[in-house]
């Protein structure tokens, strides 16, 4: 293990990695000039978009304030509101407005929201997931479902009505602002109402993701009024406005959230959910109100690292640090040594938590026992030479979405936030412009199961905001979005920062894995040496090429954003490249 290191020797220069991955790497397979990107116009006069992450970028800097986050529309908002007087807690609320917006597939007003929060030397978690409807149960949803593929153990659909969940964004986001913000609600949802009406050109990305993401929901008429033109997704350079979510955002802002919870946005949503035979009612969304609770927490390196506790799965990025404590890494982050040790650990880490993760309110979950260095270090002794004996899995779909944001104030206050619907477009169903979230269908019907659907039960998330802090002072606000990504995106972030010594873009930078179930783990191998991806097969790991990943789902490697404020109040930001994003200080 490296010993602790100096702020300039723990963040030092990205060139540090330029000779490993960049594309003249020696013996690295690097992309050739026929794999860039060559934006050149095509015979029509159009331009033509191939995307495929080959970029880095330099860390930003600034004093002032700074938001990172997927979309550079959503980051410049932020940082306008931080301009003009608002703090962390009212950027936050604006950039997650924008993003339900400009990245529509991603998330969404009927989606939910969770939060790690430093203002005034206080650590908090907001939890604004929603609960399923009463008349949810185990029972009821076998009865409703269709087993005509003579499935002895079904599972809740992935779209349609079964999969909606009470949707607790906006609830989540009014807490925020109305605990932390110094800005009316109303007045940081005003730069969202005008985008959505006057509407803002597709990305290229956007439109990749969107047009892979369309066909499972496109049976539903709400949808394809909403997200679809002439039965098609929209390319790239179209601009898209959403008036009608543009008036519910401006009805959230003149009737306060009371419209969507018990109020005539709430009976939209009760009425189109019914209309599909589903079970929510109104009094589910009268009932609901997100929470407050204290992060769990490890040391890492000598900080210590925040996640946001169950029904998230925070701990387990928590227990794969704890082990990887006790293990000697490699400097280097593409040494296939390091990779093995860091593919195992949290493969460890996913093992323990299939066993025992849920809605805390409705299972024992064994936070401190999994959190204990004892038997971290004992778990870690189980890490050899190649793949272990379990057949753990990510727990999810690799194409689940969310946005991740992150806010740092001129005074160290902080939002690390995520957003989601879950899968792309959520359950499918829209109302008033935005699609309702499918998270129920994260529940098991198997009534043994700790995430056994019950009435007004939270289902189990993948979604973890991270912090650092360093004896209690704030360091840092990061996150990587993506499903079943997420520990294994913090876990590879943190080793790149304090292992490797890397600031906050070059940690981004540096490629990725995304181990998936059993013994297959998916790798950036356009910049990896092939001599790391061989010796990973050695040892016994299934690769997963990356254009193999790439098709045909719009499979991704995460987006990591992620701030660090040094002692004399500089922040140092880097966003991913693998998005659209942008980390952008005053």
């Amino acid at each position: 293990m490296t010993n602790r290191r100096t702020f300039l020797e723990r963040f030092g220069s990205e060139t540090a990695v330029t000779g490993v991955i960049g594309a003249n790497a020696p013996g690295g397979s690097g992309i050739g000039a026929a794999e860039r990107n060559e934006y050149s116009p095509s015979s029509t006069g159009e331009f033509e978009y191939p995307w495929q992450f080959i970029g880095r970028r330099s860390a930003v800097m600034a004093r002032n304030g700074m938001v990172a986050t997927s979309h550079p529309l959503a980051a410049e908002t932020g940082v306008r509101v931080l301009q003009n007087g608002g703090n962390a807690a009212d950027a936050a609320v604006a950039v997650a407005a924008e993003l339900a917006f400009v990245e529509p597939h991603m998330t969404t007003l009927g989606g939910d929201v969770v939060a790690l929060t430093h203002f005034d030397g206080e650590y908090k978690a907001l939890n604004g997931t929603g609960y399923a409807p009463a008349a949810a149960d185990v029972e009821t949803y076998r009865e409703k479902i269709d087993e005509t593929d003579g499935d002895a153990s079904p599972s809740i659909p992935s779209e349609g009505p079964l999969s909606v969940t009470v949707p607790g964004v906006v609830d989540g986001l009014y807490r925020l602002s109305d605990r932390y913000g110094d800005l009316p609600f109303a007045d940081v949802l005003q730069p969202a109402i005008q985008h959505a009406r006057d509407g803002v050109p597709i990305t290229e990305y956007i439109a990749t993701q969107w047009e892979a993401a369309a066909p499972r929901v496109a049976s539903f008429e709400s949808f394809r009024e909403t997200y679809l033109e002439n039965g098609e997704t929209l390319p790239p350079e179209s601009v898209f406005t959403n008036r009608a979510l543009a008036e519910s955002l401006e009805r959230i802002a003149n009737e306060g959230i009371e419209t969507m919870y018990g109020g005539q946005l709430g009976q939209q949503i009760v009425n189109r959910v019914q209309e599909h035979d589903g079970l929510l009612e109104l009094e589910d969304l009268e009932g609901f109100e997100s929470n407050w609770n204290d992060p769990i927490s490890t040391e890492y390196q000598g900080y210590e690292v925040l996640e946001h506790p169950p029904n998230t799965i925070g701990v387990v990025a928590l227990e794969a640090l704890n082990i990887v404590e006790h293990l000697e890494l490699p400097d280097e982050p593409t040494d296939p040594d390091r990779l093995h040790k860091l593919i195992e650990a949290i493969k460890i880490a996913f093992t323990d938590a299939e066993e025992y993760l849920g809605d805390p309110l409705d299972a024992d979950v064994p936070l401190e026992s999994k959190l204990d260095e004892a038997y971290a270090r004992e778990r870690a002794t189980e890490i050899g030479e190649s793949v272990g004996e379990y057949e753990p899995e990510a727990g999810d779909t690799p194409n689940s979405n969310t946005v991740y944001l992150t806010v740092v104030d001129r005074n160290g206050n902080a939002v690390s936030m995520l957003t989601s619907g879950y899968k792309p477009f959520g359950s499918g169903l829209v109302v008033g412009g935005f699609t309702l979230q499918n998270h129920a269908t994260e529940f098991s019907l198997d009534s043994a199961d700790p995430n056994a659907i019950e009435p007004r039960k939270r289902p189990f998330h993948t979604l973890i905001p991270g912090m650092l802090a360093e004896n209690g002072e704030f360091r840092a606000s990061f996150g990587v979005m993506g499903g079943s990504m997420m520990p294994q995106g913090h876990l590879q972030l943190l080793a790149n920062t304090f292992e490797s010594g890397l600031n906050p873009q070059a940690a981004i930078d540096v490629p990725r894995f995304r181990f998936e179930d059993g013994h297959e783990v998916a790798l950036e191998t356009t910049r990896l040496p092939e001599e790391t991806v061989d010796s990973l097969r050695e040892r016994g790991h299934e690769i997963v090429l990356e254009s193999e990943y790439f098709e045909p789902d719009a499979n991704h490697f995460g987006g990591a954003q992620f701030i660090y404020r040094d002692s004399d109040g500089t922040l140092i930001g880097g966003s991913d490249p693998r998005r659209d994003g942008q980390a952008i200080g005053f």
